[in-house]
């Protein structure tokens, strides 16, 4: 197999698509579709929330959304748990908000991360709940502690104030609500950073339709293209797939192509994460070829090679392994005939 060269691959294309803008407010067209690419600079940057924030609208938003938990659809599997009640969702959370932890993250992508890190925010509880998460204390075992929409806010601007680029929301889909509440509090206490909305990638466009103008940054996973492997891996969620494509349409209707400001750091655009599998059991080549016919080429694409088995992985023998060598170059191969030019590796170094 083809030996291939990674700042070739990941630079070219991107760099010279940084150019080809110059960070311009610009828009093309590809099919018919506008394809949005925002000016970042970091001096006169604002994150959408203020303008709703400042009508009130962004308030009013957030208690539809506190709404829709009394007979809960905040998620695609809509359980209808009655969570204002007290009741917990087939995400296992109530409308108790619940958080793992907060901090200065290093670890992320790297214009999420910049010199001072992401202020990652990890919610407890999931709505997909796969086999092998590897956060699973946090996302099935209800890792974290009982918090308010005070808390969070307060929370958010304590990561503004140790310098982080933005605020990371980890695992958000359940308590959306309770992040846009927290969010207006926080942003009448001078909160100014881009939100980063870190999903499984699994949302109902409802939902992400009451976002825009609100998110900054969409970070998805597009996890499978396999309905199958879906169900298989992820509780019975064999509506991933669909789901998932028409949820990245949306949000990249929403904030267009992610390109960093001149200071490396990201304020707008979406990202998107793909975990490569053993034995093809993410569907990385559908999911590859999906993103190349229905998303601008420059589309950003974090290909991501560090899958290792956890939690009940190991009952499953295909996917109780990590990835080979082989198997990550197959994949860039595959990104790379599709002609996708923004594509970050991540994992692998030696490739």
């Amino acid at each position: 197999m083809e030996r291939l060269s990674r700042r070739e691959f990941i630079k070219f294309g991107f760099y010279s698509a940084v150019a080809l803008l110059g960070l311009m407010n610009f828009a093309f067209f590809k099919k018919g579709k506008e394809v949005k690419v925002f000016d970042q600079k970091a001096t006169d940057f604002e994150p959408s929330y203020l303008k709703l924030h400042k009508t009130g609208e962004l308030s009013r938003r957030g208690e539809r959304l506190w709404e829709l938990m009394r007979e809960c659809s905040l998620c695609p599997r809509m359980c209808g748990a009655r969570r204002l009640e007290g009741a917990k969702g087939f995400c296992n959370a109530s409308s108790r908000l619940e958080i793992s932890s907060y901090h200065a993250h290093f670890g992320e992508e790297e214009p999420l991360v910049g010199k001072s890190g992401s202020g990652t925010i990890f919610f407890t509880n999931c709505s997909l709940r796969c086999v092998f998460c590897i956060n699973w204390e946090i996302s099935q075992g209800g890792m974290g502690n009982p918090q308010g929409v005070e808390d969070l806010s307060k929370m958010m601007l304590a990561l503004q104030s140790r310098g982080c680029h933005n605020i990371n929301l980890v695992t958000p889909t359940h308590y959306v609500a309770h992040i846009i509440l927290a969010v207006d509090k926080a942003a009448e206490k001078g909160l100014r950073l881009p939100l980063v909305y870190n999903t499984c990638g699994w949302e109902r466009l409802e939902i992400l339709k009451m976002l825009d103008d609100i998110v900054d940054i969409y970070l998805p996973d597009f996890k499978y293209s396999s309905a199958e492997m879906a169900a298989k891996y992820s509780q019975s969620a064999n509506t991933y797939p669909s789901i998932t494509q028409d949820a990245i349409l949306e949000m990249n209707r929403q904030v267009g192509l992610a390109i960093p400001a001149a200071n490396g750091v990201m304020y707008r655009g979406l990202m998107i994460r793909h975990l490569v599998m053993p034995n093809g059991a993410s569907g990385t080549k559908g999911v590859v070829d999906w993103i190349a016919k229905n998303l601008p080429k420059g589309i950003y694409l974090n290909l991501m090679s560090q899958y290792r088995p956890c939690y009940k992985a190991f009952d499953y023998p295909e996917i109780s392994r990590g990835i080979s060598k082989a198997e990550y170059r197959e994949a860039i191969k595959w990104a790379r005939e599709a002609g996708l030019t923004n594509v970050h590796l991540q994992g692998m170094t030696d490739i």
